[in-house]
């Protein structure tokens, strides 16, 4: 029997725990969920006979060591800076590792060791990244195999709300973790467009963002996201002259969160020292500018961003209870913390509430006659209820169906991966269509 170990059971594990149940007798595996919360990890695993629930404490060395040493695969689903203490773990022990986090500059460092001992660490394997890098080289090898250049890509992806549970003026829900929405975009975008390149500061970012339509599914805001450069040589793009990625919102999310950017409330740098005492208005109030002080809390907002008081981002901050004059009740928070915790009230998905993955690829392609053309990548998921989301099934199960390759040695590349290979993309993508995970190109 083959000892499978998932670390961390949140929200994105339900059809990852789920596909490793379902295939547990004929794969001869037993599944441990290994969480901070004992009933979480229980409720995933339901009593399966082949799983096992327990409580589990990153920090505390001997049981790390303890459950990595018993493991043959390990999935790691913790915070992306928790990553190494189990990769140094897996690599000293010489057990496998998949995670859907980037590859960071600590994980990178362990990519000798990991070859020299047969180890691979995979990561960016769920959906952004991981589906995103494997449906995008199945087009990028096939253009290039077929003798023809491709002079601009630009990829999208979203996690939103289905429109039949759609109820709020946001168009937006939780479906992964709140924290990271939050603080989405800070830092600096950067990417290349005809040629030149471009960078947009985080005070600009939902300033400046791109229609983009979807077939069937409508039009979206679509926003830069981190560093689209460094894809390029991932892609083997390096000489591209277009080449973006980003995050798709609802139409008109992005001009309602640049509110909150301007004003300061996604800084999560320093706490607001007396914010228990303080209700959400006054809070608002002392971002805005001294010398404003005639009207209402929303007409002097409006007047700070410089747009109508009647405005649709203004409606859409003031649905959020912004505004209200109604207790934080928040010890020493910082004022990403303030919205992050007001907005899961609002944004919660209810029980029977459905999510929506939207990812589009679009590549203009040069032929050995110089002849242009456009082909656009889309893929549509949507979620079951509120545990099995669209969300949970498009990172799960890339993790999941990547362990059992690695498992079953059917991806043999050793080392820190990330699926942009033939080996690990073409039986991937071949499974996950069974699933109804399916790319249509027009």
């Amino acid at each position: 029997m083959r000892n499978i170990l998932l670390i961390g059971a949140g929200r994105s594990s339900s059809f990852l725990i789920k596909y490793f149940l379902d295939e547990a007798q004929q794969q001869d595996w037993k599944l441990t969920v290994a969480d901070v919360s004992l009933s979480l990890a229980q409720s995933k695993t339901a009593n399966h006979a082949r799983s096992r629930a327990i409580a589990f404490d990153i920090n505390n060395e001997v049981q790390r060591k303890e459950e990595i040493a018993g493991a043959d695969m390990v999935i790691s689903m913790l915070p992306a800076n928790m990553h190494m203490q189990v990769a140094k773990e897996c690599v000293e022990l010489k057990k496998h590792l998949s995670t859907a986090s980037y590859v960071s500059k600590e994980m990178q460092q362990l990519h000798v060791n990991a070859m020299k001992d047969g180890v691979a660490l995979l990561n960016e394997c769920g959906l952004d990244p991981g589906i995103d890098h494997m449906s995008a080289m199945k087009i990028i090898d096939k253009v290039k195999a077929e003798g023809s250049e491709i002079s601009s890509f630009k990829s999208y992806c979203g996690g939103l709300v289905a429109p039949e549970s759609n109820d709020n003026p946001w168009g937006y829900k939780f479906s992964w973790n709140p924290r990271n929405v939050i603080l989405a975009g800070q830092g600096t975008a950067k990417f290349i467009e005809n040629g030149k390149y471009r960078y947009l500061p985080y005070n600009r970012l939902f300033a400046e963002s791109e229609r983009v339509v979807v077939e069937g599914c409508g039009t979206f805001d679509g926003y830069a996201n981190r560093d689209s450069l460094s894809y390029r040589p991932l892609y083997h793009l390096e000489k591209i002259p277009t080449m973006l990625r980003g995050t798709l919102r609802q139409s008109g999310y992005c001009k309602a969160w640049n509110v909150f950017v301007q004003l300061g409330l996604t800084d999560d740098s320093y706490t607001v020292d007396n914010s228990a005492s303080l209700t959400y208005a006054q809070l608002v109030e002392a971002f805005l500018p001294a010398d404003q002080k005639n009207g209402s809390l929303k007409s002097r907002l409006a007047a700070f961003m410089n747009v109508n008081e009647n405005s649709e981002e203004i409606k859409m901050v003031e649905w959020t209870g912004i505004l209200e004059i109604k207790p934080i009740d928040l010890e020493r928070a910082t004022p990403a913390m303030v919205l992050q915790q007001l907005l899961e009230r609002k944004w919660m998905l209810k029980a029977d509430d459905k999510d929506m993955i939207v990812m589009q690829h679009e590549f203009e392609i040069k032929n050995r006659n110089s002849e242009v053309s456009t082909v656009r990548s889309e893929l549509v998921v949507t979620g079951e209820d509120s545990v099995f989301t669209a969300m949970a099934k498009t990172v799960g199960l890339p993790l999941a169906i990547t362990s059992k390759l690695i498992l079953n040695g059917d991806i043999k590349a050793r080392g820190v991966l990330v699926p942009v290979t033939k080996e690990i993309y073409e039986p991937v993508l071949s499974e996950l269509e069974k699933h109804n995970i399916v790319f249509s190109e027009r």
